[in-house]
């Protein structure tokens, strides 16, 4: 089933002074079972674009289609709340939004708004819960106790507690330490690739990109200027440049030893590999 932006644009206020046109004429195609990455500038479009794929901003001209519905501008979108089931959205700092007594309480809210028991709904919610690592004997603390890491993780397994097919997050590492950043990223990278569930990732951070996303779509005024795999992307480091974005470090560090000589194909994706290729390389000049 598809995820397709179809001439798609959105005003903010309309009418009004304070009128922005965040999205102008958008059209993509988000590949399923992979993880997108969708970056560009503050204040590109990236939130506003994927807030459209569970109806939490409708378009203003064009249509989405999302999975086995289609959301077309001036017609009022129906069964809203089993597309949401469906596309589970995680917002920037999503701790901010716990409010229940526990944290299994918290994780259980999700599936119990959507109709569950509350035997079934804390069911899911313990198995979400465990799915992103959090230890069972916090499950009955309060969620205002935990660390931040930890409340983020709380906050996830809400969402993943309704079985989302696709998982959309919005700056998911921001204000995370680089440990609890390579913990989260594995997650998402776990339930891609073991659970098939579609990732879309709105982010500033490269590294996250070159390592975990399959795809990359780039914003740009709201308009989509970069629709790519990748590999591809980072293969020719000006589009980083150009976009005012920090390369990932192996890429600055493959350009930096093709200015002094060496050569560093463009397809090397670790840093293992890359010592591999510079150790031949000095090894035959030797």
């Amino acid at each position: 089933m598809p995820i397709a932006f179809r001439h798609v644009g959105h005003t903010y206020s309309s009418g009004t002074p304070y009128q922005y046109e965040a999205l102008k004429d958008v059209n993509l195609d988000i590949a399923e079972g992979k993880i997108t990455a969708v970056i560009g500038q503050t204040g590109s479009g990236k939130s506003t674009l994927v807030q459209h794929l569970n109806a939490l901003l409708l378009p203003d001209q064009g249509e989405v289609e999302v999975l086995d519905r289609v959301i077309k501008a001036g017609e009022k979108p129906k069964k809203l709340k089993s597309l949401r089931g469906k596309v589970g959205l995680v917002f920037q700092f999503p701790e901010y939004q716990l409010f229940e007594e526990t944290v299994l309480k918290d994780a259980a809210f999700g599936p119990k708004n959507f109709g569950l028991s509350e035997s079934e709904a804390e069911d899911k919610a313990r198995k979400a819960l465990l799915l992103t690592g959090l230890d069972e004997d916090l499950f009955e603390r309060s969620p205002l106790e935990l660390s931040g890491g930890q409340k983020r993780r709380v906050a996830i397994a809400g969402i993943l507690a309704m079985d989302p097919e696709v998982l959309v997050l919005d700056e998911p590492t921001a204000g995370l330490d680089p440990a609890g950043t390579k913990a989260m990223m594995s997650l998402f990278y776990k339930l891609n690739k073991k659970y098939g569930k579609t990732v879309l990732m709105v982010t500033h951070d490269m590294e996250n990109v070159f390592t975990y996303c399959d795809d990359v779509i780039v914003v740009e005024d709201g308009r989509i200027r970069i629709h790519t795999d990748a590999q591809s992307f980072f293969r020719d480091s000006s589009i980083c440049k150009s976009l005012h974005i920090l390369p990932p470090a192996l890429i600055r560090m493959r350009d930096a030893l093709n200015e002094k000589g060496f050569h560093v194909p463009a397809d090397i994706q670790d840093m293992e590999a890359l010592a591999d290729c510079i150790a031949q390389q000095v090894k035959k000049h030797g």
